[in-house]
């Protein structure tokens, strides 16, 4: 009985690690953050920066948002507005998203408190 609860219990904490990291995969090429409002998946390119929202993997219906994004790069901050585009937010503009880089996301989800997450490009 000892040896099967114990085989439990390494098979459980094996599973776990998975299932989680499988929920908060990348689809859109992106970062994932884990935040109160779901999941943040950060697409950036140099004209637009581009946020997906999901929960556990699956989409979000998103009624309605504001928010901003900054973007720091050495000494040069830019910051754009989010607006909502379809099933998604983007910010358009003029970024330096190199390796390195920061982005400072602020946003309100579906009149929700607002939440605030900090991303490192890769």
């Amino acid at each position: 009985m000892k040896t099967f609860l114990i085989s439990l219990l390494a098979a459980t904490a094996f599973a776990a690690p998975a299932m989680a990291a499988e929920d908060h995969a990348a689809k859109h090429g992106g970062i994932v953050v884990d935040t109160k409002a779901g999941d943040l998946e950060l697409v950036a390119k140099p004209d637009s920066i581009v946020i997906h929202v999901s929960d556990h993997g699956k989409a979000m219906k998103i009624t309605s948002a504001s928010g901003k994004v900054t973007v720091f790069n050495g000494n040069e901050k830019v910051e754009a507005p989010l607006a909502l585009s379809g099933d998604k937010l983007e910010a358009k503009g003029s970024f330096k998203v190199g390796a390195g880089a920061k982005v400072l996301v602020e946003l309100s989800l579906n009149g929700k408190p607002s939440v605030s997450t900090r991303v490192t490009l890769k």
